[in-house]
């Protein structure tokens, strides 16, 4: 496994992270806690050193599946978290105040909660789980993250982007306030890299890239005839004619750079590590086999840089999270 630098931070984390939504058991269907315990464990054996989690993954459910792996673990594991907004918006619409989705009271309980969950003293990346730029100089939020870092409850501050808005964290960047942000980033969505990256670059902010298999489009393994339950997201990220869509632009990837439908998903988190503004790339593993074949990825080779400017011509601008 190889590591870099979150920015500011200084945490030598692994390039390949541990995205932990799909174990909380809320959004995807089919986790299963033993086989997600087991798949942890099994990424750390694999040199996986950081952990991407979220109060609001089953209510808490994540963060307590990955405190009973901690406790049994003695390497040095570090892991992100994040606090819903208050008014549990997600994203943050436009003209919502800062009071609103993260008052200085909210921020600190749910922190709280989430030690509690984790079963740790300390958070290492405490992150807001929506952001909006309008809340700089808004609001009370900064006193509660200064509070927390000053108790040692928090080392560092983090903000994750919303879906498809990367340039809505510039002027926060701009501040200096914020350590890390976790954004979209893959084949498709490769807008962070118009004025995001440039930022983080510029202000030494540590860059956490999310979705980079476009929630399994980019796996191969959507297709028109896929089915999803309809309590899984995916029956709407996917409806209609998407999968066909999804699948027909996943086939043009694999013809444009010679290879195996197979080899795509590889080839997604590989473009994600291409770029040097990333610090770690967060897929979400809940099987053994997905970690094994994932963590292969972390090695630091990536892709020729012939075939990461082939594959700037697959920018696709659309947001599926919309219905």
């Amino acid at each position: 496994m190889n590591y870099r630098t979150l920015g500011k931070t200084g945490l030598k984390i692994s390039e390949i992270g541990y995205g932990a939504w799909g174990i909380g058991n809320t959004g995807w269907r089919g986790a299963d806690d033993e086989e997600s315990i087991k798949a942890l464990n099994k990424a750390i054996d694999l040199g996986l050193n950081f952990i991407d989690t979220a109060l609001g993954y089953g209510n808490g459910h994540s963060e307590r599946l990955i405190g009973q792996v901690l406790r049994e673990r003695s390497e040095t594991i570090y892991v992100s978290s994040k606090i819903p907004p208050k008014n549990l918006k997600w994203p943050a619409p436009a003209g919502i105040s800062a009071e609103e989705a993260f008052p200085a009271n909210h921020i600190i309980s749910s922190t709280e909660e989430s030690l509690r969950n984790l079963d740790i003293e300390t958070i290492d990346v405490q992150q807001f789980h929506v952001w909006s730029d309008e809340w700089v100089n808004q609001g009370d939020w900064l006193k509660a993250i200064e509070t927390l870092k000053a108790q040692g409850k928090i080392k560092h501050f983090g903000v994750s982007i919303n879906d498809h808005q990367p340039e809505n964290a510039i002027k926060l960047i701009e501040t200096g306030l914020v350590d890390t942000v976790q954004v979209i980033y893959n084949i498709f969505e490769q807008s962070p890299e118009d004025k995001l990256f440039p930022a983080c670059e510029k202000h030494n902010v540590g860059v956490i890239a999310r979705v980079p298999l476009d929630e399994g489009g980019l796996t191969g393994n959507i297709t028109p005839e896929s089915q999803f339950d309809e309590d899984d997201f995916r029956s709407r990220y996917f409806n209609g004619e998407r999968k066909a869509e999804v699948s027909n632009r996943v086939n043009k990837i694999a013809e444009d750079l010679n290879i195996s439908i197979d080899d795509v998903a590889e080839t997604a988190l590989n473009y994600v590590l291409s770029h040097p503004a990333v610090s770690t790339v967060i897929p979400g593993m809940r099987s053994i086999r997905n970690v094994e074949r994932n963590c292969k990825i972390g090695d630091g080779k990536g892709l020729s840089q012939e075939a990461v400017q082939k594959l700037k011509a697959h920018r696709w601008i659309r947001n599926f999270y919309q219905a």
